[in-house]
């Protein structure tokens, strides 16, 4: 079988040129190298699709590259928490316990957390839940989320491919009583396979929790999400609500919040949790 060698040094210049050529302004030219980058490798670890989408240069994707997402994630696993608690503010993990504690749910006697990360909603939810199980794209990171012993099984796979296909080696296929997924909206266009293979893994009355990065409405033909100036996707609410509604879940939570800090401004975005009806 042929293998095409990729050449990373071509594959680091185009990329660099285009960053600069961005950053000075030069769209047309940012745009040649990235698309030289794609030419190089289609699998775009360096997330340059996503680049061009929020230079309006291409179609707003369905998600992110998975290469991207893995890659982006093992070059910061050793310094995550510090980047994204420290540096950006981030406490939806904690946000989402004080809001699941505020509505008396809980105990869960299986909690999934898609795109766990460096183990940050699995500590928070530590005493809320009998079996904790996570699953992110990242394999640096579930080596830190492994070290927090928080987790009594870890995956490395992508979210909704995890909902989706996977099964026990026995051939089962486990389902859970709540499943969260925060900050992994924000790495996801079209939400419609999230939320469909929530309810499908979800016990009957079981509970799906997310964030959001927000898209504020402009009107019924606006766009449903797009990819915003920080290289991430935002979502209008009503998208989600509806997508909810679709597949069987009654919204208990759909409160502003404040996800993280960038340049020292705060992203607004939504904390949302959903129960499924035991009909579904």
């Amino acid at each position: 079988m042929n293998v095409t060698e990729i050449d990373d040094d071509a594959l680091a210049d185009a990329y660099n040129l285009g960053l600069d050529l961005e950053k000075a302004g030069d769209i047309e030219g940012a745009e040649r190298e990235y698309r030289k980058v794609l030419a190089l490798d289609p699998s775009d670890p360096a997330g340059v699709g996503i680049r061009l989408a929020a230079l309006g240069r291409v179609p707003t994707p369905e998600k992110m590259p998975d290469a991207y997402v893995a890659t982006l994630f093992d070059q910061h696993a050793d310094v995550f928490d510090d980047i994204l608690v420290e540096q950006l503010g981030y406490c939806v993990p904690l946000l989402l316990r004080e809001k699941i504690r505020q509505l008396g749910l809980g105990p869960f006697e299986s909690l999934l957390d898609l795109g766990c990360g460096t183990g940050l909603t699995g500590v928070a939810f530590a005493d809320c839940a009998d079996q904790l199980t996570g699953v992110d794209l990242s394999e640096k990171i579930v080596e830190h989320a492994f070290d927090r012993e928080v987790y009594d099984d870890l995956y490395v796979g992508e979210a909704v491919a995890f909902l989706q296909e996977f099964e026990e080696d026995d051939g089962t296929v486990p389902s859970y009583s709540f499943i969260a997924a925060t900050d992994v909206f924000p790495y996801l266009g079209d939400a419609g396979a999230m939320v469909s293979g929530a309810a499908a893994r979800l016990n009957p009355n079981g509970y799906f929790a997310f964030s959001t990065e927000s898209l504020t409405a402009s009107g019924e033909a606006g766009p449903s999400f797009v990819v915003g100036a920080k290289k991430r996707f935002a979502h209008r609410l009503d998208y989600l609500e509806q997508l909810l509604r679709t597949h069987g879940f009654k919204t208990l939570v759909a409160d502003p919040i404040t996800v993280r800090l960038e340049d020292g401004e705060p992203v607004p975005g939504h904390l949302v949790i959903a129960q499924l009806s035991a009909a579904a």
